[in-house]
């Protein structure tokens, strides 16, 4: 079994992206693409947006993907991605092509962060969606499976209980190799979503009942980082994704992210929901760069 301990090299590269909750004032795409060319210019290393066709926390929601596409057109440098994309309610041939698009588009720069959704199932019920998380992890799985094999360049047959593809080669592939990340999200301490993670690429996990503010302890992510490892069957690096709250106060922040590092958190994810701040308020938060733990 491998493991997945972090060396004092991976903590000082800890790396710090911004997740935003496109929801209300946070939703108009010109604003959106605005602030992800400041954020790379002050030194962000990630930019990912929440995907919600609907939200009872919201009015206004907009498109991750084509904000996305907009963001990779006018960034050079950044991960982007979303964060996450209920693969339940997508066709797996059309995400095929748009995360291929996407991933030629911004030079092999997106994440693909995955899981089953709102936990508000109304959200995929009033749409004709599944609505049952059990049947939508099964889905979920399926998915996984079946956009791995439309990445891979060779023929496609799959025969799940849910899905079904039988293809020629999907092509083209990913820029990146051996495939486009993926990293599952998750609810802790929930087991199984995080066992999920451990055949992925990283684990994004979050405070179960938790709201907008979601951040899990240091302690807690040094246990998700155990589970996960139990269960790794591959070495190599692997990302665990902590979604966190920073101040103004670089130092304080700096020597906050260090104790994350410190357990093996390989991004920081910096939360930023409607009514934390003002959009303007926002911009002068990310100009400020994020803090580094070296």
């Amino acid at each position: 079994m491998p493991t997945i301990e972090p060396s004092r090299d991976d903590w000082q590269l800890m790396r710090f992206g911004l997740d935003l909750t496109i929801f209300d004032d946070l939703s108009d795409p010109i604003w959106l693409v605005e602030t992800a060319v400041e954020a790379e210019a002050a030194g962000w290393d990630g930019f990912f947006l929440w995907d919600h066709m609907v939200s009872a926390r919201a009015s206004h929601v907009t498109d991750p993907w084509i904000v996305l596409t907009a963001i990779a057109a006018r960034t050079s440098r950044m991960s982007l991605g979303p964060m996450v994309t209920p693969l339940a309610r997508r066709r797996m041939t059309k995400l095929a092509r748009e995360t291929v698009a996407l991933d030629q588009l911004s030079g092999g720069r997106l994440i693909l962060g995955v899981g089953l959704g709102a936990h508000d199932d109304s959200e995929f019920s009033a749409f004709g969606d599944e609505g049952d998380r059990r049947v939508r992890a099964q889905i979920l799985d399926e998915s996984l499976d079946l956009l791995t094999q439309l990445w891979s360049g060779r023929p496609v047959s799959f025969e799940g209980e849910h899905l079904r593809a039988e293809s020629e080669p999907f092509l083209p592939t990913p820029v990146q190799t051996p495939r486009i990340p993926i990293w599952v999200a998750g609810t802790w301490p929930a087991k199984r979503p995080l066992r999920r993670a451990a055949a992925w690429d990283g684990a994004f996990p979050i405070k179960a009942g938790a709201d907008f503010t979601y951040q899990m302890s240091p302690q807690e992510m040094a246990d998700v980082l155990a589970f996960v490892d139990e269960y790794r069957t591959s070495g190599g690096h692997y990302d665990l994704v902590h979604a966190g709250l920073m101040s103004d106060d670089r130092a304080a922040d700096s020597e906050l992210a260090q104790r994350y590092a410190e357990v093996g958190v390989t991004w920081w994810l910096e939360h930023i929901y409607p009514g934390r701040m003002s959009p303007a308020d926002i911009r002068e938060f990310i100009r400020l760069g994020p803090p580094r733990t070296t």
